[in-house]
């Protein structure tokens, strides 16, 4: 029988050491019982799978709102991508794949409706009470808002997932620069450094994907103004000319990930060795360990640009963005004007909270569609309550 003892020794000897054991947690923030067969971070893991806001991730916005299209990517379906493809960059480089898929599964948690445009309309609004940041929303909701045990509020997850949901970094996350209970001074694990990876590599490469499939962009335009592109669609032209374009552009997507997943790894394990990097303590005190490589920066660089000129600024994603703003004004407006229409759990945080903060957590835990339901229910007076 494999308990959580065997794990613990089991990945003394496999990982490498400078990867984040498991039996040397900093622990949760209330002690309990660790489960006899899991190691603390599965049981994260398991956690924040069988949490009420990873759930409502399913019907939440990426890029295109989910009701536009049924194969569109969505917050969860993009929190199972890189998952994925930081446990294979874990595994590579022998840390901790437990510790990143825990962080992966729960990097998004606290997004909004509408993807960034709901965090934008709700940074706004909350401008002069404290903001709204999807990073600390998400450890807001591991720590308070998850409502499912009876000795804590939250999930009590331990210090490192915590850590790598607060501290998480990419083009479009910047984290708070300074949050109790977590060393300002301190890198976080190389685990949560690659999920900020994985998570770029996701959201590029599934972005462009939809952006084909839902003929916002084109191969023929990509291929005229993104080298990284041109250079891989020449060469699986070459190779497969006899097959179906379609299958090529599946082909085409599944390199540019693969490709990059490789330079991550590769540079990562170079910048170990060149770093002299040893230990979890190591990790703590240098920046930039994990990375890509010169070229491939500059190429992810362009196709950013690329995506960001031609596919976030389309007039058809631009329209859905600004109606979700619009629906996100109006649904705080109404709360705020009689907050007896909130749900009763969250009518009995006034004593802890401002108002203004408990509304704004009750919306940014909605989904697109129960947003607009509501928003339905408050604002059209034949709809049904």
């Amino acid at each position: 029988m494999h308990n959580r003892t065997d794990r613990e020794n089991l990945e003394k000897e496999a990982l490498a050491s400078y990867a984040m054991l498991s039996c040397n947690t900093r622990g949760r923030k209330l002690k309990e019982k660790e489960n006899v067969y899991r190691s603390v971070y599965q049981r994260d893991r398991d956690r924040i799978i069988h949490a009420t806001a990873f759930r409502r991730l399913e019907y939440k916005t990426q890029v295109f709102v989910n009701h536009e299209a049924d194969y569109y990517r969505t917050r969860l379906t993009h929190s199972i991508e890189v998952a994925q493809i930081a446990r294979t960059i874990a595994r590579a480089l022998k840390l901790n794949e437990d510790l990143a898929e825990a962080i992966s599964l729960a990097h998004d948690i606290g997004h909004t409706p509408f993807g960034h445009s709901g965090e934008e309309a709700l940074h706004q609004i909350m401008r002069d009470k404290g903001g709204f940041e999807h990073n600390k929303q998400g450890l807001r909701v591991v720590d308070e808002l998850e409502y499912k045990y009876f000795d804590f509020s939250g999930l009590n997850l331990t210090y490192e997932v915590r850590e790598g949901i607060i501290k998480h970094k990419t083009s479009y996350d910047n984290p708070v620069a300074d949050i109790e209970g977590f060393a300002k001074d301190e890198y976080p694990t190389l685990e949560a450094r690659i999920v900020n990876y994985a998570d770029e590599i996701a959201y590029n490469n599934h972005d462009l994907d939809d952006g084909l499939k839902g003929n916002f962009i084109s191969i023929e335009e990509l291929y005229n103004n993104v080298y990284m592109i041109k250079e891989y669609w020449d060469y699986l032209k070459e190779k497969y000319e006899n097959k179906d374009n379609e299958l090529i552009l599946k082909k085409l997507i599944r390199n540019l990930i693969g490709k990059q997943i490789t330079d991550v790894i590769e540079e990562t394990e170079r910048n170990i060795r060149v770093l002299n990097i040893r230990t979890i303590e190591d990790v703590r005190k240098t920046d930039g360990i994990v990375s890509f490589n010169n070229k491939m920066v500059e190429k992810q660089k362009e196709l950013k640009k690329y995506l960001y000129e031609n596919l976030y600024k389309h007039h058809k994603v631009v329209k859905m963005s600004n109606r979700a703003k619009r629906i996100i004004k109006g649904l705080f407006e109404a709360y705020m004007e009689d907050i007896n229409q909130l749900p009763p759990q969250f009518k009995k945080r006034i004593d802890k909270d401002n108002v203004e903060r408990i509304v704004c957590d009750y919306i940014a835990g909605m989904t697109d569609r129960y947003s607009q339901d509501e928003y339905t229910r408050l604002y059209l007076p034949y709809a049904k309550i």
